[in-house]
């Protein structure tokens, strides 16, 4: 194992989760992506590109289970950046098939990427606020998304809903103002045309 990396990555996946949690703490996380956590996210993405560049995907074999999970974390905030995110999808793919990480983490980067690309998502793990609470994007195929999701070691989607705490459901209004400003994003960023 490579303690050096594993480190590394852990440092910055901690830097990651503690803007988060500074910005979710006074709401401002949530009104839009936030610059500064485009920063910390665009900063990730440059140095685990490197890290790839040099290495290949950083699997457990190599960082372990923890750090693993840090580079596919990182990897799934890089969301600013489509073509590193789907580069990062591919390898992933190929680790999780080898054994080298968890198949969820692809199925997870795989749900992302598509919803960000105004696709059907396959597994249901990305979520939405509506006026009726969250729900997943659409769905490549309902009658399948359960059976997927066990596949690759993911809980239901109803025991996912079932336990996640809501504050009240944004309005008709608010949805339609989020949903415009987060299809202005994902042009802009070129996830979509």
């Amino acid at each position: 194992m490579d303690s050096a990396l594993r480190d590394q990555l852990l440092r910055m996946d901690a830097r990651d989760q503690t803007v988060r949690a500074e910005l979710a703490a006074d709401g401002s996380l949530f009104k839009g992506y936030h610059p500064r956590m485009e920063a910390v996210h665009r900063e990730n993405a440059a140095r685990l590109r490197e890290i790839i560049l040099r290495v290949g995907w950083p699997g457990e074999k190599l960082v372990g289970k923890d750090g693993a999970h840090a580079a596919w974390r990182l990897a799934q905030h890089s969301i600013g950046e489509p073509a590193f995110m789907r580069a990062c999808r591919g390898l992933l793919d190929e680790a999780s098939r080898r054994g080298d990480a968890p198949r969820w983490q692809f199925a997870m980067m795989d749900d992302r990427i598509r919803a960000f690309e105004g696709v059907p998502q396959r597994y249901g793990s990305q979520l939405r606020e509506t006026v009726n609470g969250l729900a997943p994007y659409p769905l490549e195929d309902v009658s399948q998304v359960e059976q997927w999701r066990r596949e690759v070691g993911l809980p239901s989607l109803g025991e996912l809903l079932s336990g996640i705490r809501e504050t009240p459901p944004p309005t008709a209004d608010e949805v339609a103002e989020h949903d415009a400003a987060e299809l202005a994003w994902r042009r802009e960023v070129g996830w979509i045309r």
